[in-house]
């Protein structure tokens, strides 16, 4: 805050209040004044021409609040239990002003004195701050920066004092921040209108009056010829078809109350007439044609009139909407696409009660610049909505296919949505890598098991093959072919023959029975085994003498068997 060294109410401060964007304005730039409407703040800014105060406004309101001021500064004081310093002040970039009945020093608290009004004081009662004050209220702390300001109404004694403390609103600083931003670029596009005089309907020429006298001899002398002469050149040439100004709306409406007065000057002739006699009949037709002109003239013109105000209505009702429409499509623009939402904006609300076009037009502007202020902080949350979104979710596009719907979000809230949708997509990720990995893990054991089995198969081959070669080196030698078995009897030598040539045919497969099923796919080339190799590998594994195993040997029908062996290969 920057304090000006200048007196409230003095040439010096008015001269700085006319350059900056003043607190007690503030209301009028929002829409909330009673006392000036927008469009003329507007036009006093752009102009310099700052309207006139009457001398009765200055002693009965500036002068008067200037007392009721000082006398209620001791009230403030107590309250605020500091002292309370007048002064006037520009925020840190000089952009916005305020004058404050008192501030403290430290410049934590301000006070706002008003004099004493019912209806003002019934909101402070109720806990509120009046709306025509509100804004001069948060401009102040803005400028102050303070973190509270004591609102009251007073006449200056305890008895009529009523306060409300209020503090600092984000949203509403906001708000007034936005408005005058509004203000200032309205005021930058500003044209002056053309400048007219105070609208007073003209006046008209009436009607000569309706004269109908009666003679004893029922002699009837009237005026009707020159009457219709001239209701006839008025409803012609003056009467009023195509009004476009308040002025010639308010000339239309004086000359309708003329023509009622001839239609009443008519009535009143004709029961004079009749008053004095019993049927004229020729009187009374003249005066009722006369009568039906006047009056469906009359009926015609005030159909006009209310219809070209209703015309004048509408066609600054729809100025306002294309306005505003043209503004959201610059919006859409400055934006990239068209991601502004409609905006609610009551330009026929607005306008009830409105009875001049001048009014008229400034409801509508007020309104509008409403909407467009609206709009202004719509937009500028979108474009923060925007950046934020290609700060912190640029590689995670895919996961805001509804990107239009969340830019309008609070920037907070849509931080919070962008944190907890990357969250749960890095969590579904790393579950399905989670699960990826676990299936190459299970993968990889199986094939690991399954290369481990083979291994020991392996192992135990060899050690079954080592074990065979160990137990047939370890059998004793076997008999003699001609040693006599079991049972006395001898191996032929042609059968004994016949088993190596057979054996040597079959490489051993033979010999070695059930112990080759054991055995490697792939045996080893090795020469013939001798006889005692084979009977005592077959005593072992059968576990009996050798003896018992010549025997079976020469029972055997070794042919048969060597074609049924054969055959099996």
């Amino acid at each position: 805050m920057k304090i000006l060294d200048v007196i409230q109410g003095s040439p010096e401060w008015e001269a700085v209040r006319a350059k900056h964007f003043t607190a007690s304005e503030a209301p009028v730039m929002m829409g909330a004044a009673k006392t000036m409407r927008r469009s003329e703040l507007l036009h006093a800014k752009a102009t310099g021409d700052e309207r006139e105060i009457s001398e009765w406004v200055k002693t009965n309101l500036f002068d008067k609040g200037h007392e009721v001021e000082a006398a209620a500064r001791p009230i403030a004081e107590q309250i605020v239990d500091e002292d309370l310093f007048p002064a006037t002040a520009t925020d840190d970039d000089g952009y916005l002003l305020a004058s404050f009945d008192g501030i403290t020093l430290l410049e934590d608290a301000i006070w706002e004195c008003k004099q004493w009004n019912e209806a003002k004081a019934e909101k402070v009662r109720n806990g509120e701050i009046p709306e025509e004050d509100y804004w001069q209220v948060v401009q102040q702390l803005i400028v102050s920066k303070a973190v509270r300001c004591l609102y009251m109404v007073t006449d200056g004694t305890e008895e009529k004092t009523v306060y409300v403390w209020t503090e600092p609103d984000a949203d509403d600083k906001a708000k007034l921040l936005a408005g005058w931003a509004q203000f200032a670029e309205d005021l930058a596009n500003y044209t002056p209108p053309e400048t007219k005089p105070e609208v007073v309907a003209a006046p008209v020429l009436d009607l000569p009056a309706v004269s109908v006298q009666v003679t004893g001899e029922i002699a009837i002398r009237d005026n009707f010829a020159a009457f219709e002469t001239a209701l006839r050149d008025f409803i012609d040439n003056r009467l009023i078809r195509e009004p476009q100004t308040d002025q010639d709306f308010a000339d239309l409406d004086t000359q309708i109350k003329t023509l009622k007065k001839a239609e009443d000057a008519l009535q009143t002739a004709e029961a004079a007439v009749v008053a004095q006699v019993a049927s004229i009949d020729q009187m009374k037709r003249t005066k009722d044609m006369l009568y039906d002109l006047a009056r469906s003239n009359r009926l015609m013109a005030e159909k006009l009139l209310e219809a070209e105000k209703k015309n004048r209505r509408a066609a600054i009702q729809e100025g306002g909407k294309q306005a505003l429409a043209e503004h959201i499509a610059n919006l859409n623009k400055r934006l990239g696409k068209p991601y502004m939402p409609a905006i609610a904006a009551d330009f026929v609300g607005v306008t009830k009660g409105k009875r001049t076009i001048a009014s008229l037009q400034d409801a509508v502007d007020t309104e509008l610049a409403r909407t467009k202020i609206e709009a202004n902080e719509i937009a500028d949350r979108i474009d923060l909505n925007l950046k934020t979104l290609r700060e912190q979710a640029s590689d995670y596009t895919f996961l805001f296919a509804d990107k239009a719907q969340l830019v309008l979000k609070a920037n907070d809230d849509l931080l919070n949505v962008i944190k907890a949708r990357i969250a749960d997509h890095k969590e579904a990720e790393r579950e399905r890598l989670e699960a990826e990995q676990a299936r190459i893990r299970a993968e990889e054991e199986r094939k690991a098991q399954e290369k481990a089995e083979a291994e020991r198969e392996c192992i135990r081959q060899e050690e079954q093959e080592r074990a065979r070669q160990q137990a047939a080196q370890a059998a004793p030698p076997a008999a003699s072919r001609h040693e006599p078995g079991p049972t006395g009897g001898t191996i032929p030598q042609k059968d004994l023959e016949r088993m190596e040539a057979k054996a040597s045919t079959t490489e051993q497969m033979s010999v070695y029975g059930e112990l080759a099923k054991d055995a490697p796919a792939t045996l080893p080339t090795r020469s013939r085994p001798s006889d005692e190799d084979i009977i005592g590998v077959l005593a072992l594994h059968y576990r009996v003498h050798e003896s018992k195993v010549l025997e079976w040997l020469c029972g055997m029908d070794l042919e048969a068997a060597g074609e049924q062996i054969a055959s099996n290969f």
